[in-house]
């Protein structure tokens, strides 16, 4: 576990106070990072309170971006990314240039995290250079164990396991599109993913009712379904899993799905169109869901696979939004960690 203590505002390599616009300062210092949370592995990092208390972030960086645009003015926050990225990496350079902070990109693609050396000392090195760690990654122990021997924040922004930065956005979305959460009805169909298993724990803790349509055998982990099922008797949310794509949409305020074969999962692809032909999102399929229903994609789409160009382009489609609100929900999360001043934790000794 990361050391909690707060530290006094300084800048991370000077130890002098920070200087903050006049205007903006009794805004930032109600910045405060939650307590407990030091880094986003997963969703299971947050509590119910912790996760709306991001969307009401979000929404306010949203909102008054001006307001926020000095807020991590001297960190440095560094990506590291396995995998190719649009969004994710936009989102994120973006959204850290525009709250004043540094990103710097490290390409990762030809070689994977912890291959040259050992994680450990890289998390190490890092924790004396930055402020925070981005990861998109294949492996979710990556992400892990990063966030075990570094002492600076360390941020999911995709791994095999669980895509939390995604779910956030679109729990945000849902938020924007139909209000209370608690009464909202998300339906998911497809491959259960990193996606589906964030997007399960999300409506846990907002006490949502998710409905997961799968083939036989491609259902999300049992740990997932069985960590959502814990959250969903504090929160009152229901968790539901089915190999019928009509019922899992039936009556729905929105459909989600994802592509069929994930980063990786090239070789699988031919099997998997066979195997998923029957839960591709169709106008036939959408006319079971509720008369106001929205479709959700985390992008990039496949037209013609997973989803008929009919749905994903027509106007109740809100795949746009959803990409949008990544950029609002990582500045949230970004700040929730790092606070609205340079607080750094204490180095953490390598024989600890």
């Amino acid at each position: 576990m990361k050391n909690p203590e707060k530290f006094p505002e300084t800048h991370a390599e000077e130890g002098t106070p920070m200087a903050t616009h006049p205007v903006e300062k009794e805004k930032l210092d109600n910045l405060v990072p939650m307590p407990g949370l030091t880094d986003l592995t997963a969703m299971s990092d947050l509590t119910p309170e912790m996760a709306e208390g991001l969307l009401e972030l979000a929404a306010k960086v949203k909102a008054r971006p001006a307001d926020f645009r000095t807020a991590l003015a001297g960190r440095q926050i560094v990506l590291f990314f396995e995998k190719p990225s649009f969004r994710t990496r936009l989102t994120f350079e973006s959204g850290i240039y525009s709250l004043g902070g540094h990103a710097m990109f490290v390409d990762q693609l030809t070689s994977r995290i912890g291959e040259r050396e050992p994680v450990s000392d890289m998390a190490h090195n890092l924790e004396r250079w930055v402020d925070a760690l981005v990861l998109r990654t294949f492996a979710h122990s990556t992400v892990t164990e990063l966030a075990k021997f570094a002492s600076i924040p360390v941020i999911n922004a995709l791994s095999d396991h669980e895509h939390p930065c995604q779910a956030l956005a679109d729990f945000l979305t849902l938020r924007e599109k139909f209000g209370d959460l608690k009464k909202v009805h998300l339906a998911y169909v497809g491959d259960g993913n990193n996606v589906a298993h964030s997007l399960m724990l999300g409506a846990a803790l907002f006490g949502s009712r998710i409905t997961v349509g799968t083939p036989k055998g491609y259902e999300p982990k049992a740990e997932v379904l069985n960590a959502a099922l814990e959250i969903a008797k504090q929160t009152g949310a229901v968790i539901e899993v089915t190999n019928d794509p009509v019922a899992a949409v039936t009556g729905a305020d929105a459909v989600y799905t994802d592509v069929w074969a994930s980063m990786g999962q090239e070789a699988e692809i031919a099997e998997r169109a066979r195997i998923f032909n029957d839960f591709r999102v169709t106008p036939e399929l959408m006319a079971h869901a509720g008369a106001e229903a929205v479709f959700m994609h985390c992008l990039p789409a496949h037209r013609g696979e997973e989803v008929e160009a009919a749905v994903i382009d027509a106007e109740t489609s809100v795949v746009f939004d959803q990409a949008e609100n990544r950029l609002h929900i990582q500045k949230a999360i970004l700040l929730e960690l790092l606070g609205g001043a340079a607080r750094r934790l204490p180095v953490r000794s390598f024989h600890v």
